[in-house]
């Protein structure tokens, strides 16, 4: 199989339709049924797979980059009859278990994008639902800021997933019926064991949609409630976006890739990946108009879209790998220098969505499920942002001291305040707060050395690395943990991690990612789903699956 690309453009979407006007974005889905990522499946009823998702993720990106102006999007089917059907249920029968996992985790990735948009980019989604709205559609749906259903006497809204698959709404579905929409627990429960879609006016007593209206004024509705949404935003109504082009990418064999700032080298013997970032040689933008001019070759906004890039890449095309390796080198200075547009113009409309986007990946970073280690080695650039990889990942190892016959700086690093609540984990939290929880003190003593060059003993007696080791033993430790991550069960490793990574509160967010990608994993192996006569495999046939009745 040929490996999975994350990049498009709106000229080569096969699924959806973008048009913008005046403040308002129109983005219809259309699945071209042909166009399935895979072959062995029709993407029937809008249902959808990995390469409808990857054009949606493109679209909501470019939403905010290129027309920062819309403040509402409003989110519609091209076909008259469906809104959508969810996953296509072939894809997932004839899927493997990683890849069943990895796209649900990218959906719901891409539906908290969908989710921020209003808080981050006041970029308000309307679902307009006419048809039938099933599954991963509705879920789709759920993470909009307002639901409309067409009350028609056809178009409803389900989660069948449980009496149908033998499997969980794969999207955050149960969790936002819930905590989002307040759907009581006792109505939920007879929901999502329901296989028939629940109309117009059920779906508004029982809180699964915001509005209901008759087909004849549905149209009339929308504009409505778009001018409601339209008056609330009080950003700048005349902003102008900058076009995201592709990235430079060079693929230079199956081991190795080079982007413009970051590069990956692959030792597959040892089964690990080594991404390393490139400060910036350039000096940073001294103004708006610099900054703005710059577009998407600025090095904060390249930076993060290939690190993206190359996290969904090692996810979907490289699952041997059981260990990222992340290292930096270059001018700590220039990085810092980066790290103070965060601050310095932090009401500008472009570093908001370069801010929004770093979050975003480094939350990917959190949530991607291999062993993760950062080597913080001589002439290494973690301060400021960049530092938070140190804080995403399992272990940290800092080099001490200056290395024979090397004649790049002394390993150091620094906090800024980009390390303090600037950028939050999926628990609402920032990864500082998450490494020493509940210590308050420990925060203050950090705050005190802010902005200060901190060397290898330093960070290890301040708690912000691992282990700190001289050039004798350097390569030895860092061998010795690469040989035992190795030979540690890679499914133990998953759960572990996952554990360890997210303490502290638990929101929606945690819920999503916690509870349901582990349940789903454990079901998505089960044979009351994926075996030859589980519903996943039965669904269509007009055989029901067939079940072992254990409970374990």
């Amino acid at each position: 199989m040929s490996n999975i690309l994350f990049q498009t453009k709106p000229s080569d979407y096969k699924h959806w339709k973008v048009t913008t006007k005046n403040n308002t974005a129109w983005l219809t889905m259309n699945v071209n049924e042909d166009e399935g990522l895979f072959e062995g499946y029709k993407l029937k009823l809008n249902s959808y797979d990995l390469g409808v998702d990857i054009e949606l993720l493109d679209a909501i990106q470019r939403l905010r980059f290129e027309h920062p102006q819309v403040s509402v999007v409003i989110l519609s089917s091209g076909n008259e009859k469906a809104f959508s059907a969810g996953a296509n249920i072939k894809m997932l029968a004839g899927a493997s278990h990683a890849h069943k996992v990895n796209f649900c985790k990218f959906t719901n990735e891409t539906r908290n994008l969908i989710e921020s948009s209003s808080t981050q980019s006041q970029q308000y989604f309307i679902c307009a639902i006419e048809g039938v709205c099933a599954g991963g559609g509705y879920e789709l749906a759920l993470a909009c800021d307002h639901i409309v259903l067409s009350d028609d006497g056809s178009s409803s809204v389900s989660l069948p997933e449980v009496p149908l698959l033998a499997v969980l709404p794969g999207t955050g579905g149960l969790t936002r019926v819930t905590d989002k929409r307040k759907v009581r627990r006792d109505l939920a429960d007879v929901f999502c064991t329901m296989e028939e879609g629940v109309k117009a006016n059920k779906a508004k007593e029982w809180k699964l949609v915001d509005t209901i209206t008759k087909k004849s004024v549905f149209d009339e509705k929308i504009n409505s409630l778009v001018n409601d949404y339209q008056s609330k935003c009080t950003k700048v109504r005349d902003l102008t976006g900058i076009k995201l082009e592709s990235l430079d990418k060079t693929i230079v064999d199956d081991n190795h890739i080079k982007y413009s700032t970051i590069e990956l080298q692959i030792d597959r013997e040892k089964n690990n990946a080594k991404i390393v970032i490139y400060a910036p040689t350039e000096k940073p933008p001294l103004s708006e108009k610099e900054l703005y001019d710059s577009g998407d070759q600025n090095w904060l906004l390249r930076c993060v879209r290939e690190l993206d890039d190359l996290l969904l890449h090692l996810r979907f095309n490289e699952l041997d790998l059981g260990v990222i390796i992340f290292s930096s080198m270059g001018s700590l200075d220039n990085v810092l220098l980066y790290d103070q547009l965060f601050h310095t113009h932090q009401s500008n409309w472009l570093i908001n969505e370069i801010k929004n986007y770093w979050e975003r990946t480094l939350k990917r970073i959190d949530l991607t499920s291999r062993s993760l280690v950062t080597l913080i080695e001589p002439g290494s650039c973690f301060g400021g942002f960049l530092s938070e990889i140190i804080f995403c990942s399992d272990r940290s190892y800092m080099a001490e001291g200056v290395f024979e016959g090397n004649n790049k700086p002394e390993a150091s690093m620094v906090l800024s305040e980009s390390n303090f609540e600037f950028f939050k984990m999926s628990n609402g939290i920032s990864r500082l707060n998450t490494r020493f929880l509940d210590s308050k003190a420990k925060i203050s003593e950090l705050a005190k050395v802010k902005d200060k060059i901190i060397t290898s003993q330093e960070a290890y007696e301040l708690g912000l690395v691992t282990f700190s080791f001289d050039d004798i033993d350097w390569d030895d430790e860092i061998r010795i943990f690469l040989e035992e991550r190795a030979s540690f069960s890679p499914d133990s490793m998953t759960g572990l991690e996952a554990n360890l990574r997210f303490a502290g509160p638990e929101t929606m967010e945690t819920k999503i990612f916690g509870r349901l990608t582990a349940w789903q994993n454990w079901i998505f192996q089960r044979p009351n789903a994926v075996g030859e006569e589980g519903a996943l495999k039965s669904y269509g046939t007009g055989n029901r699956g067939k079940f072992k009745k254990q409970r374990v």
